[in-house]
């Protein structure tokens, strides 16, 4: 297989990661769609909420990418105006879940609303963010997002010459089985905005393991960015951390065939 694998309709060729990153939105739409609740806040909340989430995931996915290498980064705040493609391209997804959870909150704030939310964007952003990892998979090196080199029989040579851990795929396989869990879980009683909670604490405690089988810098007390930003989630997540126990042992005694 030859990386990038272009998506070929006719004579138009199209890179991957534009194919299923667009894909990805409009899958997650749909199912957001599908799984709303109408009438769960007002709708100039919601409005204000989904405001607050879409500037707050833009701005927090760029940010974390440009910590990603300090020293790149110094190098490019010496020389702004040479740098443009540096502050446009780039961006990452815990950044912006953590930056999206930051707009989302102050939104609230600002509309004095209490209450919890996330529920019904969890299974969307679960899936539209599998959809998004196999483009990833598919660019291959460009994308940044592979692994360290490996002798295990699924080791991928994504252009190098040297056969790497699919940390894509991996990934996509990790997402695909914490949406169906949470899909069934659901159905089991809960606090509002608790599946969303589980769903950012798992995902973040994937993301710091895994990222030790990638070529990233670790620059911060032998950690890299995006794992110093996971700590940082998990830390505002860990007073939820027993409640949401609870729930999961809820579900196990109610066994998922009744849950379904």
């Amino acid at each position: 297989m030859d990386f990038p694998v272009w998506i070929h309709l006719g004579p138009i060729k199209l890179h991957p990661h534009f194919v299923f990153e667009t894909l990805s939105y409009f899958v997650g739409f749909r199912l957001y769609l599908r799984f709303r609740r109408p009438g769960l806040m007002p709708a100039s909340v919601a409005w204000s909420v989904i405001t607050g989430a879409i500037l707050g995931a833009a701005l927090g996915s760029k940010i974390l990418a440009w910590f990603y290498d300090p020293s790149i980064l110094l190098a490019h705040v010496s020389h702004p105006l040479s740098s443009a493609a540096f502050w446009l391209e780039g961006k990452t997804i815990v950044g912006g879940l953590l930056g999206g959870l930051i707009g989302v909150e102050a939104a609230k704030k600002h509309a004095n609303y209490h209450s919890s939310t996330g529920d019904d964007i969890v299974l969307p952003l679960i899936f539209g963010m599998a959809i998004g990892r196999i483009g990833c998979f598919l660019t291959g090196l460009r994308d940044n997002t592979y692994g360290n080199a490996t002798m295990l029989p699924w080791g991928i040579d994504f252009g190098d010459g040297i056969n790497r851990h699919p940390t894509q795929a991996y990934e996509f396989v990790f997402l695909v089985l914490l949406g169906w869990f949470l899909f069934i879980l659901r159905k089991v009683p809960h606090q509002e905005g608790d599946l969303f909670k589980l769903f950012m604490i798992a995902y973040f405690v994937f993301r710091f393991v895994i990222d030790f089988i990638k070529p990233y810098p670790r620059d911060y007390f032998g950690l890299g960015s995006i794992q110093i930003a996971c700590l940082f989630g998990l830390l505002y997540y860990f007073k939820f951390v027993p409640q949401l126990v609870r729930l999961v042992k809820k579900s196990n005694e109610r066994g998922f065939t009744n849950a379904k």
